[in-house]
């Protein structure tokens, strides 16, 4: 479990860990976060998430809080404090605190700075990933700016209660035009029966994900096809596989989806090549 968690400036146990109840991330969403896995006690990809994280920040016109040699001093200390091991970090940044208002606070306002970092039993993914995992479809109703990473998440709460429901563990949005845009905390991509590997193009309407862009240097260095564009619904039915990547998933394969199987229900070989080969391509900081 948590044990100590940084909040603006100091080490405090999880019981008392707290910020403003005017903080902008409270009342307005307004504020971003970030996830980085942690393994034998080392950072993956961390300049990846680090770059994502400060390009949130700008997106949105949020100072950071601290520098990023600073940050990752946090970042070790929070780890160091807690034990960690397997597991992951999550930090997020708030545009502070101040009487609420919709208009923008003080550029000299301090933002609001939250470092946790929580244990997992390593090897629960490796053990999903042996039998895969099914994703319920549902329409894509979230706000225009996907690409950034904002606290923002209420319809995908909703989406994956909704598939939790369904006897689904990820919930995939579809847009108005019918196209699958990622998964409610995921990205998503299908085999083709053509063998190549697709995945929606980087745009307003997905994160760019970490781990969807070292997948992707696997790939390339497997000699992996890898398309970019937008796949339906009905494509995913005549997929070859599917499967979703995230930081606590790596590369998750898809066995399911609306409760048809997809291929021949089972994990297929490329996810499994994928996630084999994962952890010797992404960059690990001890």
């Amino acid at each position: 479990m948590t044990r100590i968690v940084y909040v603006n400036g100091g080490y405090r146990p999880y019981a008392q860990a707290a910020v403003h109840v005017e903080d902008r991330g409270f009342q307005f969403a307004d504020a971003i976060y970030e996830v980085i896995e942690v393994r034998n006690g080392g950072l993956v990809d961390a300049p990846r998430h680090l770059a994502r994280l400060a390009r949130s920040l700008s997106e949105l016109a949020i100072p950071a809080p601290m520098s990023e040699s600073a940050l990752r001093h946090v970042i070790h200390q929070v780890i160091r404090r807690n034990r960690v091991r397997d597991g992951i970090v999550y930090m997020q940044v708030s545009r502070g605190a101040g009487p609420r208002d919709f208009a923008l606070p003080s550029p000299e306002t301090p933002p609001t700075l939250v470092v946790l970092a929580r244990t997992q039993r390593r090897g629960w993914a490796a053990e999903l990933a042996e039998t895969g995992i099914s994703v319920k479809t549902t329409p894509d109703n979230r706000w225009a700016r996907c690409d950034i990473k904002t606290v923002m998440l209420l319809p995908a709460v909703l989406a994956k209660d909704e598939a939790r429901r369904a006897g689904a563990r990820e919930a995939w949005f579809v847009d108005a035009a019918g196209n699958v845009t990622e998964g409610a905390s995921s990205n998503a991509w299908i085999v083709a029966s053509n063998g190549s590997l697709v995945t929606h193009p980087l745009d307003h309407h997905i994160l760019p994900g970490v781990t969807r862009a070292t997948v992707m240097d696997v790939a390339k260095g497997e000699g992996i096809k890898i398309e970019q564009r937008t796949f339906t619904r009905e494509e995913v039915l005549k997929a070859r596989e599917a499967f979703v990547t995230s930081a606590t998933n790596i590369v998750m394969p898809v066995v399911k989806i609306d409760g048809a199987a997809i291929g021949d229900g089972r994990p297929g070989p490329l996810a499994r090549q994928l996630r084999l080969r994962f952890h010797q391509v992404a960059e690990f900081s001890a």
